[in-house]
């Protein structure tokens, strides 16, 4: 698990150089309003950190209000404050992998996320799994509003970024 978290920081590093650059060019593209997916680059960002985070607290047993996280619009309105505390936490998040233990080990937490309360029972690993994948499915909406503003987003997929590439001679 470690190394695909290696893999999901540096697909995360390019996503935020895409963003870096397109607000650099055009100032107010972070909060544009999208007709889909979270409804804007900086409200999916955002959602894609705060979870993150919630998943490191779950893995060590923490339960919080979700008001109590630190990727929130009111504490992280602009593009690079948001960016340089997303970098702390994943260095929290690589150190809560690495420490992981045995994947099988249950984890117990209540899920508020929904229109009501609910009891969730899953295992670390499966928390450390669902983390990932869940930055990959919002990292891709991500991706087509990039697009939509004329960025040019494309190669993040596993192989592209962690197989070793040797040209072959011709």
């Amino acid at each position: 698990m470690p190394r695909v978290f290696e893999y999901l920081t540096a697909a995360r590093g390019r996503l935020l150089g895409w963003v870096r650059n397109l607000e650099a060019e055009r100032s107010g593209a972070y909060a544009q309003p999208f007709p889909f997916g979270l409804g804007s680059i900086r409200s999916t960002l955002l959602h894609m950190a705060a979870a993150e985070w919630a998943y490191v607290e779950r893995l060590a047993g923490r339960d919080f209000p979700l008001t109590e996280g630190p990727f929130t619009p009111e504490r992280l309105p602009e593009f690079e404050p948001f960016a340089r505390a997303w970098d702390a936490q994943a260095v929290r998040t690589a150190a809560a992998i690495r420490a992981l233990g045995d994947p099988a080990r249950p984890v117990e937490f209540i899920s508020r996320a929904g229109p009501a309360p609910v009891r969730a029972r899953t295992t670390a690993g499966e928390t450390a799994l669902h983390m990932v994948l869940h930055e990959v499915h919002h990292r891709a909406q991500v991706m087509a509003m990039l697009r939509q503003c004329g960025v040019r987003a494309e190669n993040l997929d596993y192989s592209f970024l962690a197989f070793v590439r040797t040209p072959l001679g011709r």
